[in-house]
């Protein structure tokens, strides 16, 4: 198939935050400063020891947006790895690249097995069906196979009552080559071949700030999603707060900070 090429318009709060499409409609870990003391010469490394670790304490308290380094894994705290790629949305046949959304969009990126299985179309399905939540919440939903665009096709015009997809709300990106699967280490290395649930959230400025992999037979949850999502704007906004467990927009938030939390506990 010829090389589709098009470009990418800028996205607005109204208008739908996808490349243009083709121009040919087709058809069909240990402490390692904290050594064991043998002498009382060492003492004065211990002390330095404490210091150096009640410094660490100290500015972790200060900032809770982790950044990890490049070599570290996992990949939340870095830059989500960048593709472009050929994808199918509206039965048509687009081009996606993930850092065009940099500055603009939150990005909900979802991998999943298989065309035309079992648990992957109630996934798919349940963020189409909730599309417009997040496209409130100013995100962007894309979803992740090793399936060509012609399968992801085929299955968005077969009916849902019978295994398919129908009219999708965001696109079906095409990882033929698996190297977004294998970049997000999703892929499994065997002869199956394929991705496995992996989910990941991903900010404005392309730092994933959330991933999960479920194994192939567990579901995903958009509810326990879009809670993710709003919590981590929440926390963006809100720089000096923290989100504790289950928190939902509305509900009372912490400080991180000994005596400052001692409000949300004392609530409790």
């Amino acid at each position: 198939m010829a090389s589709v090429t098009s470009s990418t318009t800028l996205i607005s709060s109204s208008t739908r935050a996808f490349p243009a499409k083709s121009s040919s409609s087709l058809p069909s870990p240990s402490l390692s400063f904290l050594r064991t003391i043998s002498s009382p010469s060492s003492s004065a490394s211990l002390r330095s020891a404490f210091a150096q670790r009640s410094s660490l304490s100290s500015s972790s308290r200060r900032s809770f947006a982790v950044k990890a380094q490049t070599d570290d894994l996992p990949l939340v705290g870095n830059k989500a790895p960048d593709f472009e790629a050929e994808a199918v949305f509206d039965q048509e046949f687009i081009k996606v690249k993930l850092s065009e959304y940099i500055g603009k969009k939150y990005v909900i990126l979802f991998f999943y097995p298989l065309d035309f299985t079992f648990v992957c179309p109630t996934e798919i399905t349940a963020f189409s069906d909730r599309y417009a939540e997040f496209e409130k919440l100013n995100t962007e939903v894309l979803g992740v196979s090793v399936d060509s665009v012609f399968s992801h096709l085929a299955w968005v015009q077969t009916d849902r009552k019978s295994g398919g997809l129908g009219d999708l709300n965001y696109p079906l990106i095409s990882d033929v080559t698996k190297s977004i699967s294998k970049s997000f280490g999703v892929l499994i290395h065997d002869q199956q071949g394929i991705a496995l649930r992996g989910l990941f959230i991903i900010d404005k400025e392309g730092v994933i700030q959330h991933s999960t992999i479920n194994n192939l037979g567990i579901g995903r949850s958009v509810d326990e999603t879009m809670r993710t999502l709003q919590a981590l704007q929440y926390i963006q906004e809100n720089p000096d707060e923290v989100c504790p467990a289950g928190w939902k927009p509305g509900e009372k938030s912490m400080k991180p900070d000994p005596k400052l939390s001692k409000e949300y506990f004392s609530a409790i």
